[in-house]
């Protein structure tokens, strides 16, 4: 009976082991990719129907941060092997004034900032300077009603606020006919930069739609 509870004990370590090994090393990537969803479509493709509060009337939210995430040059890692601890529920709640809940941020965490290589502590602060250095066109704040649009017209009013980017830096991507998120390239220091090639992906279409800010 020892000899088989040894032998589970071994069985157990080694797939505890090759478990640990299947997640990319903490810090070895290019550069970030940082996600600002609109918020009027996140809910009507996925908020809606969870019942999230990010979705309440009268919240006047338009591109919130989605996410800060390490890409290589070319694809990316997730899910990364990390000794940084996980954030508190406290702390993931304190990014909802940016990210539209404590949820979110938890994931996000999870699946992208474990490879950033920092702290929890450390990723959000760098995911709410990240956010802060890009200026969300002030004219989204004045969207109340539901409009279809090209979508590189959303690409200009972000070039035109932000001086400091470059088109091969921006990227629109499209879901469902809406517009999903504006994707900006940053380097690890969060300056502005080229996004890969498989980044660049701009949605082209001529009626995309943009939810009115609830």
């Amino acid at each position: 009976m020892r000899y088989f509870a040894a032998v589970i004990g071994i069985v157990i370590a080694l797939i505890g082991t090759n478990a640990q090994a299947e997640g990319e090393k903490a810090g070895a990537f290019d550069y970030y990719v940082m996600a600002l969803s609109w918020s009027a479509n996140w809910c009507a493709l996925e908020g809606d129907a969870r019942g999230d509060d990010q979705c309440l009337p009268g919240k006047g939210l338009t591109f919130t941060l989605h996410g800060l995430w390490p890409q290589y040059e070319t694809g990316w890692p997730d899910y990364c092997r990390t000794t940084a601890r996980d954030p508190s529920r406290a702390e993931s709640g304190a990014m909802a004034d940016i990210m539209g809940g404590a949820g979110l941020a938890w994931y996000q965490w999870k699946k992208h900032g474990r490879c950033s290589g920092l702290t929890s502590a450390a990723y959000f602060e760098a995911a709410r300077r990240a956010y802060a250095s890009i200026t969300i066109p002030p004219v989204f704040e004045k969207i109340d009603r539901r409009l279809q649009v090209p979508a590189s017209v959303v690409e200009e009013a972000f070039l035109e606020a932000n001086p400091i980017l470059k088109r091969d830096m921006v990227t629109i991507t499209c879901k469902a006919g809406m517009i999903q998120e504006v994707r900006i390239c940053l380097t690890k220091d969060l300056e502005p930069r080229r996004c890969g090639a498989d980044t660049i992906r701009d949605c082209r279409l001529q009626d995309a739609v943009i939810g009115a800010v609830r």
